[in-house]
């Protein structure tokens, strides 16, 4: 699976931009503020979501023209050809055609799947529990595109409810249509988070890798998670005068958290060094990437945003290899040339400058 001839019109810092690949790791250096970046997130569109800065269509438009933007690209999987096309006009949302014909984000999350690691998930160990579970439903949505859907649907319940809550509504009847949507998805995001920890678990297990394994576990900040939709349903109707005190719902999926030890070691993440910690996410989106790649025949797109940083030469060696090996298309990032120098002949080059606010780019 891989995107060929990407086309960004408009986006960030790039007024046109056209760049050709052939499936291989695509290596993009250039200094800070060039606009490396700025192709990783356009590239992170083709999937479902606000894309890995989580920005609006209109912060995505270029300045200060500020007209709107496009991206097309050809993506290649499966023995199949479709053409995609991104945009925003004005500030709208973003809108989706494939092969010609106006799309969804769930169905652009069926063709296509896209891993990102990008620095700012270098605290994902230590931050709070709603950065880990964006981060897991990332992962579960690369396996299941219908995540996205559910979660969609119970946060809206959710926050339906949460309005009762604060105007302090305690007559049942308005509880029981709202729970009973929030105890149907939430049970669905719970098992499809489980399921995506054993795959990863096991993704993990069979492979030998340069990168520690990590222990993963899905736990609750406050009590457990009940472990039925009936369960979860009655968990909610108990839980509302405790809720109504607190003014928000105090149990369901949106309570959840990840939780990960340094295997070898028996070190919760938390505790690990900020390289062990870097180590520890780079394992994980390949495991996520090997899991994927077994259950749907391709490997996915992934997105190494200053990958090398906290990596050593052996490690970032190790990690080409294994990109390689999986036959991924990887866009990464760095500033510096020589950190892809293991790479050799097996990637595509390209250097990416700021012209007075302007980026170019070029392959090398």
């Amino acid at each position: 699976m891989y995107l060929s001839d990407l086309t960004l019109s408009h986006f960030r810092s790039h007024k046109t931009a056209r760049l050709a690949s052939d499936g291989r790791p695509v290596a993009i250096f250039g200094a800070n503020g060039a606009g490396k970046t700025n192709i990783l997130e356009a590239v992170s569109l083709f999937s479902p979501g606000r894309g890995l800065r989580r920005a609006s269509a209109e912060d995505m438009a270029r300045r200060p023209e500020a007209l709107g933007w496009k991206i097309t690209a050809h993506l290649q999987g499966g023995g199949h050809l479709h053409v995609i096309e991104l945009w925003s006009e004005n500030g709208a949302a973003r809108q989706t055609r494939i092969d010609g014909k106006p799309a969804s984000q769930l169905a652009l999350g069926r063709i296509a799947r896209v891993l990102w690691l990008i620095p700012a998930m270098d605290r994902l160990w230590i931050e709070g529990a709603d950065g880990r579970r964006r981060f897991l439903d990332r992962m579960t949505l690369s396996f299941a595109p219908s995540h996205a859907e559910a979660t969609l649907t119970y946060e809206k319940a959710m926050r339906e409810r949460n309005r009762l809550l604060k105007d302090q509504v305690r007559d049942s009847a308005w509880y029981g249509a709202i729970e009973a949507q929030m105890a149907r998805t939430g049970h669905e995001i719970h098992v499809a988070r489980k399921r995506t920890l054993a795959l990863l678990t096991e993704a993990q297990t069979r492979a030998e890798t340069a990168f520690p394994t990590a222990e993963l576990d899905l736990v609750q900040t406050d009590g457990e998670m009940p472990e039925t939709e009936a369960d979860l349903r009655e968990a909610l109707a108990e839980s509302r005068f405790r809720d109504l005190a607190a003014g928000r719902t105090l149990v369901g999926p949106h309570r959840a958290d990840l939780y990960g030890v340094y295997a070898a070691k028996a070190v919760p993440a938390r505790d690990c060094s900020t390289g062990e910690q870097k180590a520890l996410l780079v394992s994980l989106i390949l495991a996520n990437a090997r899991a994927l790649a077994e259950q749907i025949g391709a490997a996915p797109i992934l997105l190494l945003d200053e990958v090398a940083a906290h990596l050593d030469a052996q490690r970032r060696a190790a990690l080409y290899d294994e990109i390689c090996a999986l036959g991924a298309q990887a866009w990464m990032t760095a500033t510096d040339r020589d950190l892809f120098q293991s790479l050799g002949d097996r990637a595509r080059y390209l250097t990416v400058t700021d012209r007075d606010g302007l980026s170019e780019v070029t392959e090398i």
